[in-house]
């Protein structure tokens, strides 16, 4: 990665909200026309967020899966099972052939049999008899699962071990394979783990409690008290016997109202339209380079300097008058600059309230590798001039 010097400077903050400029007439220049709507549309996106269905953001309390987990036996494979170097098998072997015939675990020496985790999600309002998907993953010393078949294995969840809540059974998919020969190997995907589409059966539901003292709860999936304000704001205007009230940023409470089920109130709620806003967030990936920047992310003054090109983002006031007569409005608006010019050192200046465009083009006229913008964005937000949180996967 190329060294960087990074020289950032304060400067006078520009005051004064920012006005949308006069639109342009689609028939004089369609494409100035689209790109400036465009931009509109960007910037009322950031301003006010992006319009989306209550079911979408959040979910009704109450409702949610369960994770479950149990162990099986997978038979049928062709030398790829488990060795003596994973003891329990034999065990559970035996424990399996029990009802059939006295077996001494130590005299077990088979290969075709592997020790697996069982792994599955039961959806929410699951009945018995509904089919789940499953996965399998070798717990021992296995080196394959291609062509077993698991025995059946029962599944239990985290609060209730005695009494199982799935059963599975049927053949493994692994999607891949692994083979090897005079010393030499070629493998596919993970032949360790495998997928079983639908092969488990639902025994029995998970009691799902609706509503809390005569209300119910919507809880976000990602907290943010803008959104769960609108979101109580128009449950309100909706009906106002929800008595919508927002508790936090990931909770908003509504009173049931009477003559509906819960299910109806439901159905009602998780159709109607919110705005919900978009944090400010910068999504970084070190391990591919992958960097996304939300819309709301600002930068404050800065200037970097790499190389020999000098490229500097000002913004300039400029007024629109309407014609005499026209009715319209005298429109006060900011305008970026954009210059370049070549200089012993590749400096780029952002002005205040530098926008995700703005970056991009910065970005693009730098010509830097994706590592060198995630040093770039980390030592902005270390100053402070990055006005946004980096998260890094």
């Amino acid at each position: 990665m190329k060294t960087f010097t990074l020289i950032l400077a304060l400067v006078a903050a520009m005051a004064g909200a920012q006005t949308p400029p006069k639109p342009t007439d689609p028939k004089e220049n369609p494409r100035a026309a689209a790109d400036q709507a465009r931009r509109m549309a960007i910037a009322k996106a950031e301003l006010e967020g992006v319009q989306v269905r209550f079911k979408d953001i959040a979910r009704f309390r109450g409702v949610r899966g369960n994770q479950l987990q149990g162990i099986g036996l997978v038979v049928g494979l062709a030398g790829t099972g488990d060795t003596k170097n994973t003891p329990f098998t034999a065990t559970l072997l035996a424990n399996a052939m029990r009802e059939k015939t006295q077996v001494d675990p130590s005299q077990l020496k088979a290969k075709n049999v592997a020790v697996v985790f069982v792994t599955s999600e039961l959806p929410a309002f699951a009945s018995p008899g509904n089919r789940i998907d499953v996965t399998v993953t070798s717990a021992g010393d296995a080196t394959s699962l291609q062509g077993g078949f698991l025995l059946r294995a029962p599944l239990f969840a985290a609060n209730d071990e005695s009494n199982p809540y799935a059963v599975a059974m049927g053949p493994i998919s692994i999607g891949g394979f692994s083979a090897s020969s005079g010393g030499a190997s070629l493998s596919k995907n993970h032949a360790t783990t495998g997928r079983m589409p639908e092969l488990a059966f639902v025994e029995r539901a998970v009691d799902t409690k609706l509503v809390f003292d005569g209300r119910l709860y919507l809880e976000l999936n990602e907290a943010d008290f803008t959104t769960a304000q609108r979101m109580a704001q128009r449950l309100n205007e909706m009906n106002p016997a929800f008595a919508a009230v927002a508790v936090d940023g990931g909770t908003v409470q509504l009173q049931m109202v009477e003559g509906k089920t819960p299910v109806q109130l439901m159905s009602e709620v998780e159709g109607l339209m919110v705005m919900s806003d978009t944090a400010a967030s910068v999504v970084v990936n070190e391990k591919t380079g992958a960097i996304v920047v939300g819309g709301n992310v600002r930068l404050g003054p800065a200037m970097v300097a790499k190389g020999s090109l000098t490229i500097r983002i000002d913004q300039e006031l400029m007024i629109s008058q309407p014609l005499p007569f026209s009715r319209g409005e005298t429109v006060v608006e900011t305008q970026p600059i954009l210059s370049a010019e070549e200089e012993k050192a590749q400096v780029t200046m952002m002005g205040p309230t530098t926008t995700v465009a703005d970056l991009a083009r910065i970005f693009q006229a730098l010509k830097i590798s994706a590592q060198d913008m995630i040093a770039i964005l980390e030592a902005l937000r270390a100053q402070g001039a990055l006005k946004a949180r980096i998260k890094l996967i």
